[in-house]
């Protein structure tokens, strides 16, 4: 009986050494990112910065806004600027060129999900020329018709860069933009 225990202790020390021996002498630090990233679905994977605070995500984007499309929500789209953009509510309406004048409904954010203009809040659209405004915008409604309505995530190059907009909007930010293209002049 003795030797029966003897062997039941020698073999799960030999396999408790084994198992807790490791041939290519990682350090802690290395261990503990490939244990933390094996238990990190693809699923889990962080969102890309267009993805993680988009007109979907919280209650207030949406608030007074049109509806969009049935079907399914589609993906963003890249152009070559940098510009990401996917098109919620799809229109026949006029297109509008960078020569034009548009009259839209808009609400602006930043990544933080910090609302920093709207003109849902004011219950007034808002005109300008669109040659007038950052190249974000110029390339972006280019990319809907007249009724339409556009998400739009604008790299802080396309929007205010550098300086930013001074109150309301920090150097290098990125922009989110929910648009309905109201009119095109």
């Amino acid at each position: 009986m003795a030797m029966k225990t003897w062997m039941s202790w020698c073999l799960a020390s030999v396999m408790v050494a084994s198992l807790g021996c490791r041939s290519t002498g990682k350090r802690d630090t290395d261990l503990a990112s490939e244990l933390a990233a094996a238990d990190f679905s693809s699923a889990q994977q962080p969102a890309s910065p267009w993805e993680t605070q988009t007109f979907v995500h919280q209650a207030k984007f949406q608030e007074g806004t049109g509806p969009i499309d049935a079907g399914d929500l589609p993906a963003f789209t890249a152009t070559d600027s940098g510009l990401r953009y996917r098109v919620l509510r799809h229109s026949s309406g006029k297109i509008p060129t960078a020569n034009n004048t548009v009259s839209v409904n808009y609400r602006g954010w930043l990544n933080s999900g910090k609302v920093f203009d709207s003109s849902y809040e004011r219950n007034k659209p808002t005109t300008f020329p669109l040659d007038g405004v950052i190249p974000g915008w110029t390339e972006g409604l280019q990319l809907v018709g007249e009724g339409g309505m556009i998400e739009l995530w604008i790299p802080s190059q396309l929007g205010y860069g550098e300086r930013g907009s001074k109150g309301s909007i920090p150097p290098h930010s990125h922009l989110h933009f929910i648009v309905e293209l109201i009119d095109v002049n």
